[in-house]
Parts: C-alpha cells; structure tokens; sequence
C-alpha cells in the first residue's frame, strides 16, 4: 500500500524530548498566572556575557549580515585554536574546525558524515536523549549500554568490547561531563576508552559541550588522545548563548570536506551575528567563571538538602549543572511524579525516561543551572511538599 503524501514519514516517529514537554506543561502554569521554578531545561540562568552582547550591536551595527563560509568565521575559528592551545595545550589546526548551529547541528553532521542507514553507535544509558532520537531519524541503530555505579556511570573499554563483540558497532559517542548524570571521566579513562574504541575500528564521537564547567576531577578533550576523534562543543552551556545557537566541531580529516557539503546544503551557515558575537565569549571568562561559581553553591545547597528532603540515591555531579535522583522513597513512576511536583509544588525537573528507557522511571533529572535564589525557592518548595 502506497504511503500518502500527507502522512508522516516513518522516519519521523522518534519519541519526544520530554523535557520540552515539561517545559510547555510549565509555560501553560505560568500563562494561567503561577509562579514556577525550572529546573527541568539545562539554561543558564545568566544572560550572555557584556561582551557577547557588545559585540552584537557593533555587528548590527554594520548594518550588513551576510552568509559565512560553511565551515564558519574565520576569525572565530581561530579564537577556537587559540583556546584549545591555552586550555589543553594542544595545537589544532584551524582547517580541522567547523561552526555549527548549537552543537545539536553538530551532531547531525557528525552523524550524516560518518555513519550509513544501519549502521550502530554506542551510547550510555542514561544519557542524552537527542542523541538516540536524531540517530533513529537518520536510520542509524542505537545501542545503549547501561551503565550504574560500579563505573560512577560512565562507559568502560571492557563494556565498549563487549557490546563490539555481539554485533559490530560503528561508533561511540560519549560526554563528560554527563547529562544526566554530571559524571566527569578521568583523563587516564578516558584515554583508555579512546584507545579501545580506534582498537576496535570505532569512530569516537565526544560532547564536550559542558567543558569548564567541573566541580571535582578535571575534563580532559579526546584531542589529547587522538587526532581522529570527533568533538562536538557549544557556547550553549559554560558562555550562557543558548538561544544564539552557535557551536563547534573539531573533524579529522578524512570528515572535513563530508561534513563542509553537508553544511552547505543543511545549513548554509551558523547565524552570522551569533558567530561574530562568540568571538567575543572568549574575553568574557571573569564573568562566566562567576557564573559557574553559582552553579558550584547551588549544587552543593542540593548535595546536602536533596538527600535529607528523601532523594537519597544521588548520581555523581561532578560536573554540567544537573542532579539524577532516584524518586523510590516517593513514588515507582517518575513521569507521574513529576506531573504532581509540577502541579503541587510549583517545581518542574524533568523524568528519567528521558535519558534511561528501561529505568528512568526511577529517577528524575534537576536542573541548578538557574538563579541561586530560585534554586533555593526550589528546595524549600520540595521540602515543604513532601514532608
């Protein structure tokens, strides 16, 4: 039977980003005249930098704003360089940089470049949900590996090679520091599972768009490893221009013209204004290493007051701005849970189904990367909801 033109394709049937759900659920309270307070979406709370914003209206002011090159500003893409070789002290040569639109685009192209239609890319679980539904649009077969506390929930070259072994994968795409989980890799593991991955033939695909936001342990680059991994950054997250949608790729060479066509045709360009602006992110780290000292006290407001509230099983938090906590002693059903906190409390979070299929029922998701003040707000609401 023929398909009908006006019916969905199949490959459009990925599961929703529940979080966007929660936050429309959210929306809707505070259209009706409630006071909520989010943590459910991973936004900073803290406008773009005074910098970011300058540099914004002297683009404007220009008064032109034309197309880029696909691969990004030049200018900026040598800022990038520049900050690799600051950070970690490696010398990347600008040629193997793209900018992205967010660094959602980011995987996309590293998604179309690399991998055919069935064709497997290991993931953790839990993890980000993106990654899983934007594979499954482009007909590449996810393989989530689950991982607990026994590894602080990060993926081990011995369950990468195991999962090899049962039916070839393709690629391994891991972030450190986690969503959801706020697990930072160790430089040594994660050298070990970059080394296993390129063994196996594995490309090696690392989100590192929550780097300089670290709390306990140091995040390390897959660079420092390996020339042939894929790294996938943002300005999202630790330089707050979420809504600027502009990030950035580090290819290996054989990617670097797959992923400019690609860029051409997709895309055309990241937001010019956004990229002129990012140049500017990289003056501003007085301001956002502030920041991230507020993210440092609120997360340590919820490692003592979650547990005593009843939210007992904490994921590890050593870095991003989220905590994954188990809801056993409250309920069996996150989504549900999370509904009434929503609804009763006036807090939203979002449901570990997001990022665990098979047991985030158990667990729901805190963002703190809001005020200080709100998360406070938030954990007293919470306390007095559920005494």
């Amino acid at each position: 039977m023929t398909r009908r033109s006006l019916d969905p394709s199949l490959r459009s049937a990925v599961e929703p980003f529940i979080v966007m759900d929660v936050m429309r659920a959210a929306a809707d309270r505070e259209h009706a005249g409630e006071r909520v307070v989010h943590m459910e979406v991973g936004q900073p709370g803290a406008p773009a930098p005074a910098a970011v914003i300058a540099a914004a209206h002297e683009a404007l002011a220009d008064g032109r704003l034309g197309y880029t090159e696909a691969l990004g500003n030049r200018r900026l893409r040598q800022r990038i360089v520049d900050h690799y070789a600051a950070e970690h002290g490696l010398a990347v040569p600008m040629e193997r940089i793209a900018i992205t639109t967010g660094s959602s685009a980011g995987f996309n192209l590293a998604f179309l470049a690399a991998f055919d239609p069935g064709e497997r890319i290991a993931v953790t679980a839990p993890g980000y949900p993106a990654y899983r539904n934007l594979a499954v649009a482009l007909g590449i077969e996810i393989v989530e590996i689950p991982v607990d506390a026994s590894t602080r929930y990060a993926l081990t070259p011995a369950m990468l090679v195991r999962a090899h072994a049962e039916k070839p994968l393709h690629g391994v795409l891991v972030a450190s520091p986690a969503n959801p989980s706020g697990t930072v890799m160790s430089p040594e593991a994660l050298r070990a599972l970059v080394e296993a991955a390129e063994d196996l033939g594995i490309l090696f695909i690392s989100d590192e768009i929550y780097h300089r936001l670290v709390y306990a342990g140091t995040a390390a680059t897959a660079l420092q490893f390996s020339p042939d991994a894929v790294v996938v950054n943002s300005f999202s997250k630790y330089y707050c221009m979420t809504g600027w949608r502009v990030g950035w790729m580090v290819l290996p060479e054989t990617l670097l013209r797959p992923v400019e066509r690609l860029a051409q045709n997709l895309y055309i360009c990241a937001p010019a204004i956004s990229q002129r602006a990012a140049i500017a992110a990289f003056d501003a780290t007085a301001d956002l290493d502030g920041i991230r000292e507020g993210y440092a006290a609120s997360r340590l407001l919820l490692l003592e007051r979650l547990p005593a509230i009843g939210f007992t099983e904490l994921l590890p938090v050593d870095g991003a701005f989220y905590v994954y906590a188990s809801v056993a002693n409250f309920a069996n059903d996150s989504v549900a849970f999370t509904r009434r906190m929503l609804a009763e409390a006036g807090v939203a979070a979002t449901p570990g189904p997001d990022f665990d299929r098979a047991r985030g029922h158990g667990f729901l998701r805190f963002s703190f990367a809001g005020t200080e003040a709100d998360v406070a707000e938030a954990v007293d609401r919470l306390a007095n909801w559920l005494r």
